[in-house]
């Protein structure tokens, strides 16, 4: 996301973009089956920020507005340095905070190979916030590279549209190729589910490639939840620092995954945190 200007930008907004009261769109960022996101401008607050609402033709969704409200609230109610900041939730739109950075996956497809300690510290920065999600008693379930803005050397997390409470779940929910086992089948979720995620996160930001994906895959986002390949076998094994932590999280069984604060710890000692400022790793 771009830089925020000093000035209100004279940039028109798109023809096509839904109006949103009180703010004046700049771009469209992304466009997704029921939202829609833009860089927009606050003449209140004098700055840039983000715009979240529904699609034009998902205006009578309940659903959607419930799950767009729910992920507002949800952002409005942390105030956490690693997940993205909300401003206020309205009946069809939601507003954040413009962060700077790029994606993670931009990055890593981009970008030179990520250090050892760099790697360390993005594991140490997604922890902190999934166990401030965790204490609200919600899981994030959709760890992924392009969820997460590398900004001024901080990890942030942002789109906490498939959030919920630990609990049952439908196949498929959160993102094909980076979602647990679990996700994938149905059923009960735990906070070892985002475990696993962070592990897809950081096996992709030590390799530069996916731990799981599909060749034939045509993009279309049609995948039977029951064909996704970490279902049927385990991601390609590292070598390296994180190989046993990131083998760990992707266990195929929750209860044998590692807790956050067991990952903190191995993370802190690859890091070479000395032991009075190590913090995570308590538990």
């Amino acid at each position: 996301m771009s830089p925020e200007p000093q000035a209100r930008p004279g940039a028109a907004a798109p023809a096509d973009a839904v109006p949103v009261p009180g703010y004046e769109l700049i771009e469209l960022l992304r466009r997704g089956n029921d939202l829609e996101v833009h860089d927009a401008w606050c003449p209140r607050r004098r700055c840039r920020v983000i715009v979240k609402s529904l699609r034009a033709d998902r205006r009578d969704d309940a659903a959607a507005r419930r799950r767009l409200q729910d992920e507002g609230r949800l952002l409005c109610a942390l105030t956490h340095p690693h997940i993205v900041r909300g401003y206020e939730v309205h009946d069809e739109f939601v507003v954040l905070e413009t962060l700077r950075g790029q994606t993670l996956g931009h990055l890593v497809e981009h970008g030179p190979r990520l250090t050892v300690e760099q790697v360390a510290h993005l594991g140490l920065h997604l922890i902190s916030a999934l166990a401030n999600l965790h204490d609200h008693g919600v899981l994030h379930l959709d760890l992924k590279p392009s969820n997460v803005i590398a900004e001024a050397g901080r990890a942030k997390l942002i789109d906490l549209s498939v959030a919920r409470a630990p609990g049952p779940v439908r196949p498929g929910v959160g993102t094909t190729y980076y979602m647990s086992p679990e996700q994938a089948r149905g059923g009960e979720v735990t906070a070892a589910a985002d475990v696993w995620g962070l592990g897809v996160v950081l096996f992709e930001a030590v390799t530069g490639e996916p731990a799981f994906d599909d060749p034939d895959d045509d993009g279309s986002g049609e995948v039977d939840p029951a064909d996704v390949p970490q279902l049927h076998r385990p991601a390609p094994a590292l070598r390296g620092p994180f190989a046993e932590l990131v083998r760990a999280c992707l266990a195929f069984e929750p209860a044998e995954r590692p807790r956050l604060t067991e990952v903190a710890a191995q993370l802190e000692a690859i890091v070479e945190l000395p032991r009075a400022e190590r913090r995570l790793g308590r538990g």
